[in-house]
This record gives C-alpha cells, structure tokens and sequence, in this order.
C-alpha cells in the first residue's frame, strides 16, 4: 500500500508560481496530480510514468506546468508557472499501478490528503 502526502500549497498572486511535493511511503509507478473540478469530483492535471520519461498534461496547464519525480527520493513534483485563479483547488497527489502516464481517475488506487492552491486575482 502506497502513502502519499502533498505539500507546497499556498496563496499565490496570478502570473506567480508554486512548486507541489508528493512525498510517497512505498513502491510507485506512475503518479498524477488532480484536482476537483465545477461538476466533477476530481479532474485530471498531470501525470508521469513510473520512470520519469513520459508525462501527460490537461490542457488547460500545458505550457504553465511541469510534472517531474526522483525515485531517489520517491517524491513527485509540480511546478505550477503563470498561476491563474481558476487554477484555485486542492491538488491531490496519486498513484496508479500501471507504468505508464494515465489521464484516468479510475486507474489510481493510492491518494494523498490534497495540498490547497490559491490563486488570487
């Protein structure tokens, strides 16, 4: 069984920037950042495979995030550029037993707490 636990939330003003920690206890394979969502429990944000070498993103964040991992230190990242207030949400840290950087909320089995974002205008 994988724990995980987010970090680096905060309130940040738009255009500035936040980096999210995913600190895991436990083997992982691919990993993935959500968020809840107007109409959706969660949405998918980024993800990336268990080796670091493939990543996903949501529309909406690509060219703003970057999803990165040291398996060294077993911790995932995101840094989180030209932060816009629709950005605001908890972010929930995951992680899949598939290898491979799924978009899917269904294919993660292991969540952490969530880390808060606030973006303000």
């Amino acid at each position: 069984q994988v724990q995980l636990v987010e970090s680096g939330g905060g309130l940040v003003q738009a255009g500035g920037s936040l980096r999210l920690s995913c600190a895991a206890s436990g083997r992982t394979y691919a990993m993935g950042w959500f968020r809840p969502a107007p109409g959706k429990e969660r949405e998918f944000v980024a993800s990336i495979s268990w080796t670091g070498g493939s990543t996903s993103y949501a529309d909406s964040v690509k060219g703003r995030f970057t999803i990165s991992r040291d398996n060294v230190k077993n911790t995932m990242y995101l840094q989180m550029n030209s932060l816009k207030p629709e950005d605001t949400a908890l972010y929930y840290c995951a992680a899949t037993g598939f290898t491979g950087p799924s978009k899917r909320v269904a294919d993660f089995g292991s969540w952490g707490q969530g880390t808060q974002v606030t973006v303000s205008s």
